[in-house]
Order: C-alpha cells, then sequence, then structure tokens
C-alpha cells in the first residue's frame, strides 16, 4: 500500500480545520497528523511531525501565516505549503508565494480545488485558484523592473542567437532543437516584448546588452 500524504492544519477556526480535516481523511492517499490555531504552534509542529504538506491559513494569530511560512521555509527548505485563505488580494498571494509557499487556495473554492492542490504541492508543483491566477500575473508584470525579465533562459539563449543574425536552422543545431520550436519560441519572444520583427529584435538586444552595437 503506497504511503499517505501527511498533512498539518493551520487555521485559528476550529470548525474550518474539522472540515479540512473530514476532506482530507475521506480521502484514501490522505492523512491528517497535526493541527495548529496559531503560527508559533505551527512551526513547532511542522519541526515535530515533518508532515509532508502544511496547510496554513494567513490570518492566524500571533504570527501570521506568511511570516510562518517563512520560518518554517529557512529551517526546513524542503517543506511543501498550500495556503488557504479567503484573501484574493494579491499583496497577499504575493508575499506568500514570496515567503515559500507553493500553492494558493481560496476558501470559497474548497469543494472543487483543495484536494487537487494537497496532492499537487505534496508532488513539489505550484497550485494556484484559477480565480487567482490572472491576478498572480498581472501582479508579476507589474513588478518586472525590464521587460528582458519577462523572457525564460531558453528565449533569452535563442534571442541572442537570432540577434547575432543566426538563422533558425543555425540556432536548432547550436542548441541541440528543431527549427520549429526555434520559430515557436521567436514567436513568444516578440509577443512578450510587444516587437514587430527582427529589426526590432536586433535593436532590443544591442539596447539590453545581449549583443554589440554592430555599428561601432
Amino acid at each position: 500500500m503506497a504511503r499517505k500524504i501527511r498533512t498539518l492544519l493551520v487555521d485559528d477556526h476550529a470548525l474550518f480545520r474539522s472540515g479540512l480535516r473530514h476532506i482530507l481523511t475521506s480521502q484514501p492517499d490522505m492523512e491528517v497528523v497535526g493541527e495548529a490555531a496559531n503560527g508559533e504552534d505551527a512551526i513547532q509542529a511542522a519541526f515535530t511531525l515533518r508532515p509532508d504538506v502544511i496547510v496554513m491559513d494567513i490570518g492566524i494569530p500571533g504570527l501570521n501565516g506568511v511570516e510562518a511560512t517563512r520560518r518554517i521555509i529557512q529551517e526546513m527548505p524542503k517543506s511543501q505549503i498550500l495556503v488557504v485563505s479567503m484573501h484574493k488580494d494579491s499583496v497577499y498571494v504575493r508575499e506568500t508565494l514570496r515567503a515559500g509557499a507553493r500553492g494558493y487556495v481560496l476558501k470559497d473554492s474548497i469543494d472543487t480545488e483543495f484536494v487537487t492542490a494537497v496532492r499537487a504541492v505534496a508532488r513539489g508543483e505550484g497550485s494556484l485558484s484559477p480565480a487567482i491566477s490572472d491576478t498572480v500575473l498581472n501582479d508579476y508584470r507589474s513588478f518586472v523592473r525590464q521587460p528582458i525579465d519577462l523572457l525564460t533562459n531558453r528565449e533569452r539563449q535563442i534571442m541572442q542567437h537570432l540577434a547575432e543574425g543566426a538563422t533558425a536552422k543555425d540556432v536548432a543545431a547550436a542548441l541541440k532543437i528543431s527549427p520549429y520550436t526555434v520559430d515557436a519560441h521567436r514567436s513568444h519572444i516578440l509577443k512578450k516584448l510587444k516587437l514587430r520583427g527582427s529589426s526590432d529584435l536586433v535593436r532590443f538586444a544591442i539596447e539590453h546588452g545581449m549583443i554589440g552595437n554592430r555599428a561601432s
């Protein structure tokens, strides 16, 4: 029999914890190994019980859920924390994810998303309520200092090669990917940076120090 996902419930409302416990224990692959009603007790329980997933509310007494999450992650970096909160504001989401939480589920969508989120977080994956996904993306974009920060490492590699004059076939050979993949990445790059074509791409690369200025 496969090992069950061991969970720790952190919320200051006993009735809500009872509801979460009922949901989790009704799943064949999950169990609740402990509960805590405040931040300090949550940290102690996490250190003692070493659960697979910590289900954390934000608005708990003493240390709030954000700070409790931060301290747990500092001491146990591999901890998997799923925040369950009534707050949709981007500030709450951003700060808990910065603190190290792997997921964020809204309390009003517990019935449909909670169990799936627990399993995802237990696997080390992220999980966000669809209702806040756009909020998180918009918040992230507003905090990006440079447009180039929107690109993935692979997109930066491809952009540099293209800006230096390489063809899609050349880039594909250099990075051991298909030319079709290069073309797809190029389209994504242009869209993300709001560029119109190759000349804009080269200009952007020069302005952001990705290649030297050919005119110099």
